[in-house]
């Protein structure tokens, strides 16, 4: 018998719950959204998703420091693509598997970090040196930093156990194991 191991023993993987609640909640739904549904930001007209505001700021910041963002090659929105059809759902059951301790999102762990992390590069090499590369590299690279890094912590975290969420069972301990 297996048990969990409560989150509060597992201060980690509060990183990783936080990072795909960002994900979820602000980064795939509207900032991904937003050039899904704005093919040329030069020329359109607001969408219903997102609001406003949110595609002034995206607008704004692709403009002043992002120029892929701003002209979407399609390579750039395959990633966004990616993002909308793979990661969402992903971000949604890593939350409720990180919070509920089920070791089966382990084997997935290593799949979306690995593609993550093999989109971030692709799209820091074109912010680097790419026909859209920016002059702001200092800043995009800090922006894009945890799109990298946690991927790779996360595979780290995940490396050492098939059973990364719970344990052998104590005696008189829970028994919820995954």
């Amino acid at each position: 018998m297996r048990e969990v191991v409560p989150i509060r023993e597992r201060k980690l993987d509060y990183l990783f719950v936080g990072f795909f609640l960002l994900n979820l909640l602000f980064i795939t739904p509207i900032v991904d959204m937003e050039q899904l549904m704005i093919d040329d930001p030069n020329d359109f007209d607001y969408p219903v998703w997102p609001p406003k505001p949110f595609v002034d700021l995206i607008h704004w910041y692709g403009s002043n420091f992002d120029p892929p963002l701003m002209a979407r090659p399609a390579w750039w929105r395959a990633t966004i693509w990616i993002d909308q059809l793979f990661f969402f759902p992903f971000y949604a059951a890593g939350i409720w598997s990180f919070i509920k301790g089920k070791d089966g999102i382990r084997n997935w762990c290593f799949i979306w970090a690995s593609v993550m992390m093999t989109n971030v590069t692709i799209i820091l090499f074109e912010e680097t040196v790419g026909p859209h590369a920016t002059d702001s590299l200092a800043l995009v690279y800090l922006l894009n930093l945890p799109w990298f890094s946690i991927p790779i912590v996360l595979m780290w975290r995940m490396w050492s156990t098939t059973t990364p969420f719970t344990r052998e069972a104590t005696e008189g301990g829970a028994s919820d194991g995954a």
